[in-house]
């Protein structure tokens, strides 16, 4: 009986992954002036049990003030990395599944609360508020706060802390970097005409749009060892007329391509309160499917995948080389087990839950060694 491609090894660059299911960076809004705390190694710990192939540290700020909220995790002094130290070490002492992170910025749509305090933005003269910064002085909505566009100064900040945090990254031994280009964030914001409106080389034709993530990219690619993956999420279309598009992302991914990109993560949306998106399973499955078709490099597909053949269709009839699983691995931490037992594959699981196989499933579990 043939192995189902979801459970087929595959390369990315320089890491071999067991299998096609990667955990998607998930923010848990539970740091503490970006410090990882103990919840990070609960929640860690129990997805780096679960058989998926990589799991990937949830959006992490190259700066205090990219944080998405104050409680959001960094990678931008000795403390937060001492702090992901802690946890990585507990983490990496009961499994060697591989571990990436997910560095980034939020821009405009930064010093928010909390989502179950309402996720409202909070004002920079409040108590855990902030100034913003964007491409351009452009509010989320008009009931937020107005960012302030980022000077060239502010661009050659940014681009050394992501350069910073990279290194950092390489000091904890990570196995891989994601890129947040995707979701209204910062580089995001640079690449959509709807928030960049600047007049300078970041601004105005795509090129141009294109220009300052690429410029993190091949900063980031460089301070970071080259046998390791660095790969970008992006949003494939903004949903909303006249914005970004199906188009300028392949036109964004053949560029990220030339310039070393390992691989190429597809959601979409969070740019503009406008956007119309038309969710149900698979819906953006389409857009790296389009995106697969244009490059060479491997294409992580996301968005409402939830079921197994769902998910093996996916990577079976080549619309995406892996799938990305966040709030389902939330529900379902065991997701690629069940997946296995579905498919009639195997999955690696810890000695000590071993004796847990069912018995109608006899050959889940890779057989342990030694």
């Amino acid at each position: 009986m043939s192995v189902p491609t979801l459970f087929q090894p595959f390369p990315v660059a320089g890491l071999t992954l067991r299998n096609r299911i990667v955990i998607a960076p998930m923010c848990q809004y539970s740091a503490v002036d970006g410090e990882m705390t103990d919840w990070h190694l609960i929640h860690l710990g129990q997805l780096a049990l679960s058989g998926a192939a990589l799991l990937t540290i949830e959006a992490t700020a190259v700066l205090p003030e990219g944080r998405i909220s104050y409680a959001d995790v960094g990678l931008w002094n000795d403390r937060t990395e001492a702090a992901m130290k802690r946890v990585l070490d507990g983490v990496r002492r009961h499994s060697d599944m591989p571990i990436a992170i997910q560095l980034g910025h939020a821009g405009r749509k930064a010093s928010t609360e909390v989502p179950w305090k309402g996720g409202a933005q909070i004002a920079p003269d409040a108590i855990n508020g902030w100034q913003t910064v964007a491409p351009s002085a452009l509010p989320f909505t008009p009931a937020t706060n107005t960012p302030m566009a980022l000077d060239q100064a502010g661009i050659e900040r940014l681009r050394d802390a992501f350069v910073a945090a990279a290194r950092r990254a390489a000091n904890l031994g990570l196995d891989a970097i994601q890129l947040h280009g995707a979701h209204g964030y910062l580089l995001h914001q640079f690449l959509s005409p709807l928030s960049n409106r600047r007049d300078d080389e970041y601004g105005g034709a795509l090129e141009n749009r294109m220009r300052l993530p690429l410029e993190i990219f091949d900063a980031v690619r460089a301070a970071f060892p080259a046998d390791r993956p660095v790969t970008m999420r992006v949003s494939g279309t903004d949903w909303v007329e006249g914005g970004w598009d199906i188009e300028q992302t392949i036109a964004f991914a053949q560029a990220l391509e030339a310039h070393g990109c390992s691989a190429i993560h597809v959601s979409s949306g969070g740019l503009d309160p406008r956007q119309d998106i038309p969710v149900g399973p698979s819906y953006q499955v389409p857009l790296a499917r389009a995106v697969k078709q244009a490059v060479a490099i491997p294409v992580v597909a996301v968005g409402l995948i939830t079921d197994y053949e769902q998910a093996e269709a996916i990577v079976g009839t080549g619309d995406a080389d892996l799938i990305g699983l966040a709030r389902a691995m939330l529900y379902d931490p065991r997701w690629p087990w069940h997946a296995a037992a579905h498919l009639g594959a195997s999955v690696k699981a810890p000695d000590q839950y071993l004796r847990s196989q069912p018995r109608q499933y006899r050959n889940l579990f890779d057989a342990p060694k030694g």
